[in-house]
């Protein structure tokens, strides 16, 4: 275990050096002058280059990478050019309502996708299989942004159940921040009023973002359901005379868990890297809207602040999903895993 942990962990930080030195290089090729945008384009030659010589942009650029290297050593990330604040200050204030928003995405595609794979599998052929497998590719080939024009039409505009933007109602008081997730801070200072609040602003923007996660889980889970029940022990198990039930969700269920575990650990990590169209769309503060808009302004060291957190976040997830593949299947050993 330590072993495989420290061969992880030792892959992780390379991968992450990798991604710094893509990251680092496209900064530097791409058109523009974040100079000249902070300044407006107004700016004298002489502020111009004073202003260079401060950001370090007219060193060389290998200088440039081992002083952005030697800061992140130090967990700086250096200053957002467009918010003038420190890049990390900037992603303890963003980065939790995304991390919130893709946790209830994926838990919502874990509790429909999962069940509905098992149904699928049990009633093979049946209406519910073909409402499923419907579903499933509706969900893998629908716009984001136009699943979350459809949900706001449906349940903001006509059936005015759920409101269609932001994380929390203008005229309930934020949660005190202590998680940064409105949900568990609102649970953990008793604030019921803003924790209702809270989760229904989350719903929609929640269910958009996980639906294409919920239809792989579903279809993932419905394919190995249908090769394990094939298998010799599950046909014995019926011959014993013990219950459906029994067969599949203490049996069939465990060993047809194990690739819809790699989907959803995948799928989490996506969730985090791909909501920038479903915090454009329900105006969610998140890093999504936050990316987008430091791209727009050529802010850089923002922009690389992003992609290593969301590097580092779906490394882990899919660490997490190496781990508990043993704890489903003994017989997979460390080893295996690595290999």
């Amino acid at each position: 275990m330590k072993v495989f942990l420290a061969k992880r962990l030792l892959y992780t930080v390379l991968m992450l050096i990798g991604i710094s030195i893509i990251t680092f290089a496209l900064s530097h090729i791409i058109p523009g002058d974040p100079v000249l945008v902070m300044l407006g384009g107004r700016g004298t030659d002489e502020q111009i280059e004073k202003l260079r010589e401060d950001l370090g942009l007219n060193k060389p650029i290998h200088q440039q990478y081992l002083i952005y290297m030697n800061n992140l050593l130090k967990l700086d990330l250096g200053q957002s050019i467009r918010t003038k604040r420190p890049v990390l200050t900037d992603l303890k204030t963003f980065f939790p309502a995304t991390l919130e928003l893709s946790t209830v995405a994926i838990i919502i595609s874990i509790l429909l996708g999962i069940p509905l794979g098992i149904i699928s599998a049990i009633k093979k052929d049946t209406w519910i299989d073909q409402f499923t497998r419907i579903f499933s590719l509706l969900g893998v080939s629908m716009p984001v942004f136009w699943l979350g024009l459809l949900l706001m039409a449906l349940f903001y505009n006509f059936l005015h159940f759920l409101p269609s933007s932001g994380r929390i109602d203008m005229f309930i008081m934020s949660p005190n921040s202590i998680t940064g997730l409105y949900l568990i801070d609102s649970l953990l200072q008793g604030d019921i009023t803003a924790f209702w609040s809270s989760l229904r602003h989350i719903i929609l923007p929640a269910f958009c973002l996980g639906y294409v996660s919920t239809a792989q889980i579903a279809r993932m889970m419905r394919s190995s359901m249908l090769e394990v029940m094939t298998q010799d022990y599950i046909r014995s198990s019926y011959s014993f005379g013990l219950s459906e039930k029994l067969i599949i969700y203490k049996y069939a269920f465990k060993n047809a868990f194990i690739p819809t575990l790699t989907i959803i650990g995948l799928s989490y990590g996506s969730l985090l890297a791909g909501a920038v169209l479903t915090e454009t769309i329900f105006s969610w503060p998140g890093i999504g809207r936050y990316v987008v808009e430091s791209m727009l302004y050529l802010d850089f060291p923002a922009v690389m602040g992003v992609t290593l957190v969301i590097a580092l976040v779906y490394s882990l997830a899919n660490l997490t999903v190496d781990i508990l593949y043993a704890s489903f299947d003994p017989r997979i050993q460390y080893e295996d895993i690595n290999n």
